[in-house]
């Protein structure tokens, strides 16, 4: 069989059907025709086609007419911008949004969905990225940056890198002694009552059984109601010591925005006492809004129509926790108290607004007064 005119090479496929016999079909006819009408392509000139093309594509994509179907892709361009992307790309996004940069320092924004370390399934994380983001800052001579601490994956907001392993180390004890002030804001369902406390319980593993056995922080209480009367347990020896302070910043009748100021730094510290301490799940944690099951949200009907979203849509939401605040203590040349501050992700100031929470406005003394959220 004669092959066709074309100056480029094609893609064949053997055909074995009833009506094919042993033909082969030609895939790549439409790029063949394009390449015999122009000189032969590189391979970036090749890329940089399929990307436009891609691009066209996805622009051609009709508008949901459905309003839930919209609010579910609002949502999965919210948080799903960075966490399917090239290194390189990542690395651009977080210098962008430097919160603060010194000779000792970088602090960046967190962006929501990216672990900090890798692991088994993990194709993107921080830490990969930090040598690129050195040498966008700093030169192609640039040593990789170094961590200091860590957040969870879906938490978002003030996360702090060092230039140097020695300060890193510095910044890491400072932690792990407590002379960092941490403050995070979580936007609740149910009201936390009273408005206004500390919950000193504390957490351990254990594991969970049912249809899918796997491993949840919960409460391990030093005390029990026994006839009415409190008595003191025995302390689990697997158990840590979790201190979390809480402030109601903003409520209506089903759910509120808090801050959070956590005195110690269990895994989960927070979304464990906030769910099962003061039977306030943070919004979107489809982990610890249930014990027994990992399965999504079960939201009350007045928040998901607020949100614009069915019970069925509810996996979408993310997590709405979100490290706020920071102080460090002073370190090195820096004589001061260093105090950061990180806006809210989009999703985040979205759903305040839609629920209708109000977010404080800082004034100059550093106080907080309650304000309207206009959605960003």
């Amino acid at each position: 069989m004669a092959a066709p005119s074309c100056g480029a090479p094609g893609v064949w496929i053997r055909g074995t059907g009833p009506r094919s016999g042993s033909l082969f079909t030609l895939v790549s006819k439409a790029f063949c025709s394009t390449a015999a009408a122009t000189s032969p392509l590189n391979a970036q000139r090749l890329a940089e086609r399929l990307r436009a093309q891609q691009r066209e594509q996805e622009t051609k994509k009709p508008e949901p007419t459905n309003p839930i179907q919209r609010r579910v892709q609002e949502l999965v361009r919210f948080t799903g911008q960075l966490q399917r992307v090239h290194p390189n790309v990542l690395a651009k996004a977080l210098s962008r949004g430097i919160l603060h940069q010194d000779k000792d320092l970088v602090v960046i924004s967190k962006p929501y969905g990216l672990p900090v370390h890798g692991g088994p399934g993990v194709q993107l994380c921080i830490s990969d990225v930090l040598p690129i983001l050195a040498k966008i800052l700093n030169g192609h001579k640039a040593e990789p940056l170094h961590l200091c601490h860590r957040l969870d994956k879906e938490t978002t907001g003030v996360m702090v890198l060092a230039w140097e392993k020695d300060v890193a180390h510095q910044v890491q004890e400072m932690f792990r002694t407590r002379q960092v002030t941490k403050k995070y804001w979580a936007v609740t369902v149910r009201v936390p009552m009273p408005s206004a406390g500390v919950v000193d319980i504390p957490i351990l593993e254990k594991e969970v059984q049912g249809q899918k056995q796997h491993h949840k922080m919960t409460l391990s209480p030093s005390y029990r109601m026994d006839s009415g009367k409190m008595v003191k347990v025995r302390t689990n020896r697997s158990a840590h010591v979790a201190v979390t302070q809480y402030k109601v910043l903003s409520s209506t009748l089903s759910s509120a925005l808090v801050e959070l100021q956590p005195v110690t730094g269990v895994k989960h510290q927070l979304r464990v006492h906030l769910s099962f301490g003061l039977d306030c799940p943070v919004l979107g944690d489809h982990k610890y809004s249930d014990w027994n099951r990992l399965a999504p949200q079960k939201l009350p009907v007045g928040i998901l129509k607020k949100l614009g979203l069915k019970q069925s849509k509810a996996r979408h939401i993310p997590l709405h926790l979100h490290a706020r605040q920071l102080m460090l203590p002073a370190l090195g040349s820096r004589k001061e108290e260093l105090h950061l501050v990180c806006r809210l992700p989009r999703f985040f100031a979205h759903s305040l607004h839609r629920l209708g929470l109000e977010m404080p406005n800082q004034d100059q003394n550093g106080d907080f007064e309650a304000g309207h959220l206009r959605a960003q």
